[in-house]
């Protein structure tokens, strides 16, 4: 019955969009030289996104939580994680078309600490962007899309120089298909 549904079918395909949209972005200002720049075009396009496309998730992470939390079907959140890691792909493979090298695109774990640190960090963030989109979920987008831009660009802010600060494993998935680099991939 859901599989017939013309809402559903477009669902699937603002993840799609919104994900290649946003791993795009973050892909593109990765070129430039530190963190500050994925992180601020991280927070804003997905501030962006949730006021132009009304919320889609563009992240496997936050579709998991909603799953667990009864607040998506079984049948969404599969094709809603198929649908974001497809568009990280695209955007990934668009990016290391257009890139002069792979070097921001693959999200690493850094000098300053040890995976574990990494690991640390990377849940921490994951966590407080989950923590601010339940938070939102009922507000409107305006409100909802600098709640979760903000949440965005401080968690990659905070975990970027020990983990990237992905965040999203469709944004560490897609890169790490394309260019064959798999280091301490567990981490993002």
């Amino acid at each position: 019955q859901e599989l017939r549904s013309g809402h559903f079918w477009r669902g699937v395909l603002t993840e799609l969009v919104a994900t290649l949209i946003f791993v795009g972005v973050v892909l593109g200002a990765s070129a430039a030289r530190g963190p500050l720049a994925p992180a601020l075009a991280g927070g804003l396009v997905a501030g962006g996104l949730i006021c132009t496309l009304g919320g889609p998730q563009a992240n496997p992470a936050l579709t998991l939580a909603l799953l667990c939390t009864r607040k998506l079907s079984a049948l969404r959140g599969a094709t809603g994680v198929l649908a974001q890691c497809m568009g990280a792909t695209l955007a990934s493979a668009a990016a290391h078309a257009a890139l002069p090298d792979d070097t921001g695109l693959v999200t690493r774990v850094s000098a300053v600490g040890t995976a574990g640190t990494a690991l640390a960090w990377e849940t921490f963030a994951t966590f407080q962007l989950a923590l601010a989109a339940f938070a939102v979920a009922e507000y409107p987008a305006p409100q909802a899309g600098l709640a979760l831009g903000s949440a965005v660009a401080a968690g990659a802010l905070a975990a970027g120089p020990f983990s990237g600060g992905s965040m999203n494993p469709a944004r560490s998935l897609g890169p790490a298909i394309v260019t064959g680099v798999w280091d301490d991939h567990w981490v993002s």
